[in-house]
């Protein structure tokens, strides 16, 4: 069996953490899915967490299992072993710290994969996902466990939960969490023009996300690139005018045939490839911006084409980007769930009880079955 769907049996039993009042013994055991050293993941007990003053504990209900766990897994960032993965969940609130105020245990509540400070330098400069230092606001599965158990902590709880209108599915919320708030930082990084272009190389989660906020920016004529049928034909029901398939034709030779031969205003890199990257700069017109919300989870460089750049001097502009956190943000993206503006869950492929995660996350890997976006049941 693959090392990434390979996990231990634990030995609590879940009845064990659910007493009648609801309110969990902070001294009982839970069960999590950590990171053991690069390609190894497995299930341990832990401690459930306990709550600073200013923090909280939220029992899972839901989670999604990203490409990014993936990359963790796989070292792109570092052997993170002992941590438990995860940072895509909603749940409800089992215990507040003492300072906190505006919740109420017994609250059902998402939490955005990004839980800045909203105090340090970085966050009072307007970079809140770069907290602390680069990449900060990442915490989980990155600095401190994940969510991937049966509890996790959130720290600067009065900003980093959100209520969960009750029209709302603990299914859809959590999409609120990291795709849409990931995919649509990539295009309100695009700078796309009113009734402006704009091309969205790669069609996963993030993409169709992007595709979305593209359409809801006002973008005239939205262009979606992919290699695979099912996902293009997605990328259309998520409001792409023109689907390309890159096995199938040169995209940015289309994408150019499409816009007059001048490129389109805006594109954006949902990948994290050197090949996508290029052909962003490459399909896209001077002054235009490149949104870049794609992982390069691989390699020490990233190469600029030099001519399509105009030897450094073509104007454009590329923005890279790390989805920002907050109640503010995600009560935002909730508030476009609430109303119909965005329904997500074509996105979840497969579902998963949380003993299984550990296959979710290999075919994450694999992208087997068809697999876009696995959703975790706890």
């Amino acid at each position: 069996m693959d090392r990434l769907s390979r996990h231990a049996a634990s030995s609590s039993d879940p009845s064990s953490l659910q007493p009648a009042n609801g309110v969990p013994p902070m001294s009982s055991l839970m069960k999590a899915f950590v990171m053991q050293g690069i390609d190894r993941v497995e299930f341990v007990d832990k401690p459930i967490p306990t709550p600073g003053p200013n923090d909280a504990i939220v029992k899972t209900t839901r989670a999604l299992v990203c490409t990014s766990d993936v990359h963790t897994v796989k070292g792109a960032i570092g052997d993170r072993s002992g941590l438990t993965l995860g940072h895509e969940a909603v749940g409800i609130v089992t215990k507040l710290g003492s300072e906190v105020r505006g919740f109420r245990e017994g609250d059902r509540v998402a939490v955005n994969a990004i839980t800045p400070c909203f105090q340090c330098e970085n966050c009072q400069r307007g970079y809140s996902s770069q907290c602390g230092e680069m990449l900060g606001g990442w915490k989980y599965a990155n600095i401190k466990d994940g969510s991937f158990a049966e509890y996790f902590h959130v720290n600067d709880a009065k900003a980093n939960l959100t209520p969960i209108p009750d029209s709302i599915s603990d299914d859809t919320a959590v999409y609120a969490c990291d795709m849409m708030s990931t995919g649509f930082m990539g295009a309100e990084h695009a700078n796309i023009p009113l009734g402006g272009t704009v091309a969205i190389f790669a069609q996963g989660p993030v993409g169709l996300m992007a595709t979305v906020g593209a359409r809801l920016l006002g973008a005239g004529l939205v262009i979606g690139v992919d290699g695979m049928e099912k996902r293009l034909e997605l990328s259309r029901h998520f409001g792409a005018d023109v689907v390309l398939n890159f096995n199938q034709v040169d995209p940015v030779e289309e994408i150019r045939k499409l816009t007059g031969g001048v490129g389109v205003d805006s594109a954006i890199e949902c990948l994290g490839a050197q090949l996508t990257f290029e052909s962003c700069i490459k399909a896209t017109r001077p002054g235009a911006t490149i949104s870049v919300a794609g992982y390069f989870g691989h390699g020490d460089s990233v190469n600029i084409p030099r001519l399509e750049w105009g030897v450094g001097m073509s104007d454009k502009v590329i923005r890279t980007g790390l989805c920002p956190g907050g109640n503010v943000r995600m009560s935002r993206l909730l508030r476009l769930l609430e109303t119909g503006r965005v329904d997500p869950s074509p996105l979840t492929t497969h579902s998963f009880d949380f003993d299984e995660v550990g296959k979710a996350l290999h075919m994450m890997e694999t992208k087997e079955d068809g697999m876009l976006k696995p959703l975790i049941r706890f």
